[in-house]
């Protein structure tokens, strides 16, 4: 594949990834005999589009649903393909070609870096996003108060919002709201924050993950209320109350590092605390 097109693809692939979509993508990495798919040749794939190639006819469906797969799963793969006619799978998955060779391609997952979005532009809130930056992670910020949401305060947010949860939700979608991997809510308001929360829950499955900050009381209030405006317990328990690992924070600072914490291994897919090789 020429550089124009695997251009065209990593650009597809940083695009898809900026909307917070996950990325599977299979890269020819070495080709025997006729084939239709040369070393470079790029294909990947979304949960609901297709951009590339990796040579077209069996080939090319075969990767594609192993790309499908690998999207489920997490885990990239290396597969070879005999592009043979009845060929008896020794060397690799077998395809029913006439072009007589074989292929062999790397897939792999790519999962989009987070972006947070601070419902609540305090103390905790300027923590997170500091210690966000040196991961590589986007920030944005939502605050019914102006002035804790402008870009003077912050400089470095992908969004500054300044708008009630209400007024928010109403000009957002589910899939808008995919833009966001995960939502904390840290306002200075509970009765913004329940807003919000709720405002959020009645949202169809796919949004982001919510994360809140708070007493038990707190949270006793909110579980009221969320089960008073009909929602059930099954979707009040996808919330994080409290986010952060439990670690005895007590200043923003500590704070933001347990809640990045709980996020790295959430997105690493480990516990906090799982036993280590010591153990």
């Amino acid at each position: 594949m020429g550089r124009v097109m695997t251009q065209r693809v990593l650009e597809w692939v940083t695009a898809r990834l900026r909307d917070g979509e996950a990325v599977a993508m299979a890269s020819v990495i070495t080709a025997q005999g006729s084939v239709p798919g040369k070393p470079g040749a790029h294909m990947a794939v979304t949960d609901s589009e297709v951009y590339g190639t990796v040579g077209g006819a069996g080939l090319e469906m075969k990767v594609m649903n192993h790309l499908r797969e690998i999207l489920v799963t997490g885990e990239g793969r290396i597969e070879t393909y005999q592009l043979q006619k009845e060929a008896s799978g020794k060397a690799g998955t077998p395809l029913n070609s006439l072009c007589g060779g074989i292929l062999t391609v790397a897939m792999e997952v790519i999962q989009p870096m987070p972006h947070i979005l601070l419902a609540g532009g305090g103390h905790c809130a300027q923590a997170i996003a500091d210690a966000s930056a040196p991961l590589g992670w986007s920030v944005s910020v939502l605050d019914a108060r102006p002035e804790y949401a402008s870009e003077e305060l912050w400089p470095d947010a992908e969004e500054c919002i300044a708008a009630q949860p209400g007024d928010f939700l109403a000009r957002e979608t589910t899939e808008s709201l995919a833009r966001f991997s995960h939502i904390l809510l840290l306002g200075h308001d509970w009765a913004i924050d329940e807003a919000l929360l709720i405002g959020l829950l009645e949202r169809a499955e796919g949004r982001p993950k919510i994360g809140c900050i708070g007493s038990k009381s707190k949270w006793n209030a909110f579980e009221k209320s969320v089960l008073n405006s009909g929602l059930g317990q099954e979707i009040l328990d996808t919330v994080i109350c409290p986010i952060g690992v439990s670690i005895g924070a007590e200043s923003p600072q500590e704070i933001a590092v347990a809640v990045l914490a709980q996020i790295i291994a959430e997105v690493k897919g480990v516990k906090p605390t799982s036993a280590t090789w010591r153990d």
